[in-house]
């Protein structure tokens, strides 16, 4: 890759930063499009984030991606947020035009595409969600934008799930049941999809303890977590015969609307992309 003094500039800013599947996802885009463009990788720790962000933005970058721990700070430096950031109180995705900075969140589309890819809409339908931190309110905004008839939230600490239920229930069509892990056998009977918003499974985390012989055959499992791609949860939800999601979808489309901010053009996520992701981190096990 060569780059020019026109070169197109963006970056994906976090702590760590060394995971982040950003820099080859844009890098993939850009070769396919011929763009003289790059993304940089920016490992910024939390003192440094705002002066980090102003310096880039003044050397002429045309965005930031913006992932953890970041994103609570990006939704607080933005001049302006679009209705997603608002909602999840968020923003993984900083666009800088005529000096100002522009918070939005594509978490949200990017799970409620990866989701409409493999199970279409959710109309009329009941769905499961663990987990109540910051990754369950943009899936909260997925399963609405999807038609989700009932939301059941259930998290270790049912208090949090009943704040987080209560902070978006303004803002949703669907209700959202809050509640503990141990009433998921209580609900699982009519879900025909359980998302995971929890980082059990990823790294060494351990794995979530659920029977999901509990779900309905036919039931989809999604797990947000694309390192490992192939969670217990997922292993799990193969060998009960119900179909699994992993992360790499909701990666994937939630770097659309990235890139086209970012770089001018709307990039296709395809079979090929996906090939190529799955190879990098198998490479990187």
């Amino acid at each position: 890759m060569s780059l020019t003094g026109k070169a197109k500039l963006a970056g994906v800013i976090g702590w760590p930063v060394s995971h982040s599947l950003s820099p080859v996802l844009h890098g993939h885009w850009l070769a396919d499009h011929g763009i003289d463009g790059v993304m940089v990788p920016l490992a910024v720790g939390r003192e440094d984030f705002t002066a980090v962000i102003d310096g880039v933005r003044r050397a002429g970058f045309r965005g930031v991606n913006v992932t953890v721990p970041h994103k609570e700070s990006a939704f607080a430096i933005a001049h302006s947020v679009d209705g997603a950031a608002s909602a999840a109180g968020a923003a993984n995705l900083l666009v800088f035009e005529n000096g100002k900075i522009i918070g939005r969140n594509t978490d949200s589309i990017g799970l409620a595409e990866s989701l409409r890819e493999n199970i279409g809409k959710l109309d009329g339908k009941s769905v499961v969600l663990l987990g109540a931190g910051g990754a369950a309110r943009g899936a909260i905004l997925a399963l609405e934008m999807l038609g989700a008839a009932s939301i059941h939230l259930l998290n270790r600490d049912a208090h949090r799930a009943r704040i987080l239920a209560s902070s978006l229930a303004s803002q949703l069509k669907a209700p959202v049941h809050p509640g503990s892990l141990d009433d998921w056998k209580n609900v699982a009977g009519d879900a025909v999809l359980v998302v995971n918003s929890t980082s059990a499974g990823m790294g060494n985390n351990p794995s979530l303890d659920i029977d999901l012989g509990a779900l309905p055959k036919g039931a989809a499992v999604c797990d947000i977590v694309y390192n490992p791609l192939e969670t217990k949860l997922l292993k799990d939800a193969a060998t009960h015969g119900h179909k699994p999601i992993d992360g790499l979808g909701m990666l994937m489309h939630q770097a659309v609307p990235s890139f086209e901010a970012c770089f001018g053009v709307k990039p296709a996520v395809t079979p090929a992309l996906r090939a190529m992701l799955v190879k990098v981190l198998g490479a990187n096990k």
